[in-house]
């Protein structure tokens, strides 16, 4: 279905190009960096974690109307506030958006108030184009035991992605979610795509199309457009995450437009705190704000203790992979999709920061992400 689908793909683009254009003459233009810098200067001190309940395998299972579980999401945003958060990365899906519009958009407006009572603003990330490429609705499959992330799924998945005939849907859920919440105030940011030209080499690579970067490179710009005809009041970003950023003259084409499309800059790093400050460096050049929307992989160098102090001496916004250890399994390394973690546990968590039960993974990590997040008794600027 994929490769029939390339059939005529090139002239669908053009075709989708040129109703982009059409778009853009009614589309806000790109923040200038002083809007994008006054913006930054006005919020608190970003920090906050990628944010799935516990309850739930993925993103399908956390918005759909018979898992969405509101009890948990209240609980577990909780002991994020009591440990100084205030942000959270939070996924949505376009099946969600197609399945029930109301119905998404009503639990999306749920889910905002619970994080508000929080003090809490998320992130929506509206694509991803990591792990399960084939995404489908209703009951999601257990997680597979000993697997990092084993149930996680692509928005829009490889069929879709693939059809540039399908675009249209993938424009309307754009238009539609950020239109509907184009000014809340309760929203930081839109990530309008994840990892947009990961091949998932490691795990789901077969599932790829092949022409994976080259369609991503022709989406990713209509992709900010739409987003942009809705005319936010919440900046836009689509986070670098490999490759070379010592100038844009060096970076992967889809890093470009990453970098020249998003009003506020984001990245991800999950190495040595060397790397992540020299990283900070390089992307200093664009003189926006930055926010590292992934970190924290302990078992690979990346950690509270010596990455958030860097991040709060350069004002960086942190947002570390996963907040409370569920059904994602993502305490669990990235190497057990090669050696599944079934009889013998990982002897240090990768991600996330607290139990089931709210008992953090590290007493000393949660007071450390405390004394940062809080400057003589008020949230750090």
């Amino acid at each position: 279905m994929i490769r029939s689908s390339r059939i005529g793909l090139s002239l669908l683009l053009v075709m989708v190009g040129l109703a982009a254009q059409e778009t853009q003459v009614h589309a806000q233009e790109r923040w200038t960096e002083e809007r994008a810098n006054a913006w930054y200067a006005q919020q608190p001190w970003p920090v906050g974690a990628d944010f799935l309940p516990s309850t739930a395998i993925n993103e399908l299972e956390m918005w759909q109307a018979d898992s969405y579980d509101a009890a948990t999401i209240d609980r577990e945003l909780g002991w994020a506030e009591g440990i100084g958060m205030n942000t959270m990365r939070v996924f949505l899906h376009n099946l969600l958006w197609e399945q029930d519009a109301p119905g998404f958009q009503k639990r999306m407006n749920d889910f905002l108030t619970i994080a508000a009572r929080h003090h809490i603003r998320p992130v929506f990330v509206l694509f991803d184009s990591c792990w399960e490429p084939f995404p489908k609705l209703g009951p999601q499959h257990p997680p597979i035991p000993g697997v990092h992330n084993s149930g996680w799924v692509q928005a829009p998945g490889a069929v879709v992605l693939a059809d540039a005939a399908q675009y249209p849907k993938l424009e309307q859920y754009v238009k539609g979610v950020v239109g509907a919440f184009a000014n809340d105030k309760r929203i930081l940011a839109w990530d309008l795509w994840n990892e947009p030209d990961n091949g998932n080499d490691s795990s789901y690579a077969k599932g790829e199309p092949r022409n994976k970067n080259e369609i991503i490179a022709q989406l990713l710009p209509q992709v900010f457009v739409w987003a942009r005809s809705a005319r936010p009041s919440q900046p836009l970003t689509s986070g670098v995450w490999h490759g070379d950023w010592s100038s844009l003259a060096v970076m992967t084409p889809v890093a470009q437009i990453q970098i020249q499309q998003s009003d506020v800059i984001s990245f991800h790093d999950y190495g040595w705190p060397e790397t992540f400050e020299a990283h900070v460096k390089m992307l200093e050049q664009f003189h926006r704000p930055l926010i590292c929307t992934e970190y924290m992989a302990r078992n690979i160098g990346s950690t509270f203790d010596t990455v958030l102090p860097i991040a709060k001496q350069y004002r960086v916004g942190a947002i570390n992979w996963g907040l409370v250890a569920g059904k994602s399994q993502t305490w669990i390394p990235w190497d057990s999709w090669q050696r599944p973690y079934v009889s013998d546990q990982p002897m240090t968590w990768q991600h996330d920061v607290f139990h089931p039960d709210g008992k953090p993974y590290r007493e000393q990590e949660v007071e450390i992400i405390k004394s940062l997040t809080t400057c003589g008794g008020a949230k750090c600027r």
